[in-house]
């Protein structure tokens, strides 16, 4: 078991330093598509595990009234000094400092798997959320669990039903960064859902563009958006 609240912390100005590089992380590619799953703005939006604030910023610039919470406190500091109007706190995602049905939007963007109680951050986005709310969540996608090998085959792990905790050293463009979280299966994001009251309204497995412009031959995530049932 892992412990992926201390290790972004502990990686925190990387990831700021890889975030913001122009280009460089796939967000800036899935940006656009990504945002057309959001919702319309609404009274107000929760950015779950909003890390330095890129989405909270996007959102901000469309219409919503944005609240990020995260976990790391230099994530937050980075946050809120990226942009003095927004409002962030540290806060646990699985245990919210917001009363029921405070939401009509929750977003976690490549945040659950980077949450140690996933389950509880999915029940949490449940209770703070309105009653005709929507819950948009992108995942590291399930499929994308296995091992590359060096002449691009992909092969399938045979730990995908259990989900294993991982570390991963990367570097781009002479930028490093560690990545930590867990592999989970579909049915373990399933069953967070179903047993919080949520259905899943709409699927997305966008295509992988790399940043020579080609794609890649499988997802590398998978975005739903939720309601309450």
């Amino acid at each position: 078991m892992g412990n992926a609240a201390a290790d972004w912390e502990e990686h925190a100005r990387k990831w700021i330093t890889w975030t913001r590089a122009p280009g460089l992380d796939s967000y800036w590619r899935y940006r656009d598509d990504f945002l057309r799953l959001v919702p319309a703005p609404g009274k107000s939006t929760l950015d779950l595990g909003c890390g330095e604030g890129r989405l909270s910023r996007d959102l901000a610039e469309n219409g919503h009234q944005v609240t990020g919470i995260d976990a790391s406190a230099t994530l937050i500091d980075s946050a809120r000094e990226a942009h003095p109007d927004g409002e962030y706190l540290l806060a646990d995602a699985a245990d919210l400092p917001f009363e029921d049905e405070s939401f009509d939007v929750v977003i976690a963007y490549n945040a659950l798997m980077d949450i140690d109680d996933m389950a509880g951050a999915v029940r949490e986005a449940a209770r703070v959320l309105t009653p005709d709310g929507r819950f948009v969540i992108s995942v590291v996608h399930p499929a994308n669990t296995g091992a590359k090998t060096e002449d691009g085959a992909f092969v399938v792990s045979d730990t995908y039903f259990e989900g294993t905790y991982q570390r991963e050293d990367v570097e781009r463009d002479g930028i490093p960064m560690v990545f930590a979280g867990y592999t989970h299966p579909l049915t373990r994001y399933t069953d967070a859902f179903e047993a919080s009251g949520l259905l899943i309204e709409a699927v997305r497995e966008p295509k992988a563009v790399l940043r020579d412009g080609s794609v890649s031959p499988y997802p590398w995530h998978l975005w739903l958006r939720l309601v309450k049932g």
